[in-house]
């Protein structure tokens, strides 16, 4: 199970070098919306929509969500208040996962993957806009803290993290991610230029909303009854079983650069 977990981890990690820095940036857009309707037909399934019509239909709801954002921004329109509408919805989702795993239902559940993935494309677009090297370095966080929190879980865990939502995960497995992805903020520091107090504690930050975005899909993926969310990526699940931190991850790591003065 691990070697195929390395396997198709190489494979996607390649896949987003390509991705990444050697397609132009509306190739770019493209293939992030295609990653999109991958993960909305996935998250179809947690609000229990079970024939093909339905979950069709919900799929190009979410599509016509990152329609009408695209067309916003070719025009112009500022669109800060989708991001911060996702930073106010992951802190909802915080304290959902924490107090109230048990209250979801069909509207809730379908509702939160336009929260989820609308605003996680908007984010993603407009850092690699900016610089691909910050996209990049904002999924190598995550996958450095998913990582750390792998192996150190699966080393050291003892404490449940939370136990109704995600009974695999544990503190320890939270304290060996902070601790990668505290190194590797480190090397953002250097690579970006860039004020080290600040910049750790967004990293540090960002890692902790990517904690949530997890958290999140597993609470929905344990409403629908399901383990993986697909079964497309071998050793990994589905796309969103790979995408759920990054979703989280992404709109508050661009929302902290800007708030911060780093986003010029």
């Amino acid at each position: 199970m691990l070697r195929q977990r390395i396997i198709t981890a190489l494979a996607l990690a390649a896949a987003a070098l390509l991705v990444v820095f050697l397609l132009p940036h509306s190739a770019m857009m493209a293939v992030l919306g295609l990653l999109v309707v991958a993960a909305a037909w996935e998250w179809s399934a947690f609000p229990g929509f079970t024939s093909r019509s339905a979950r069709v239909v919900y799929v190009v709801c979410v599509i016509l969500g990152v329609a009408v954002v695209w067309f916003l921004g070719r025009r112009g329109v500022v669109l800060d208040g989708v991001l911060y509408a996702a930073g106010v919805w992951w802190l909802i989702a915080l304290v959902w996962v924490v107090a109230i795993p048990e209250n979801v239902n069909r509207v809730s559940a379908g509702i939160a993957g336009l929260f989820v993935l609308v605003p996680a494309w908007l984010a993603l677009v407009k850092l690699h806009e900016h610089s691909p090297n910050l996209m990049f370095f904002v999924i190598v966080l995550v996958v450095a803290a998913d990582v750390g929190a792998y192996f150190s879980g699966r080393r050291f865990g003892r404490h449940k993290l939370a136990p109704r939502v995600s009974p695999g995960k544990t503190w320890e497995g939270v304290y060996g991610g902070v601790i990668a992805a505290a190194l590797v903020s480190l090397v953002g520091v250097y690579v970006f230029a860039v004020p080290a107090a600040p910049f750790i504690l967004l990293s540090l930050l960002t890692v902790v909303a990517s904690i949530v975005g997890d958290l999140t899909e597993s609470l929905f993926k344990r409403h629908a009854g399901l383990k993986d969310s697909g079964n497309l990526l071998p050793g990994h699940g589905g796309v969103l079983d790979r995408v759920d931190s990054v979703t989280a991850a992404a709109p508050v790591f661009l929302v902290g650069l800007e708030r911060l003065g780093l986003f010029r």
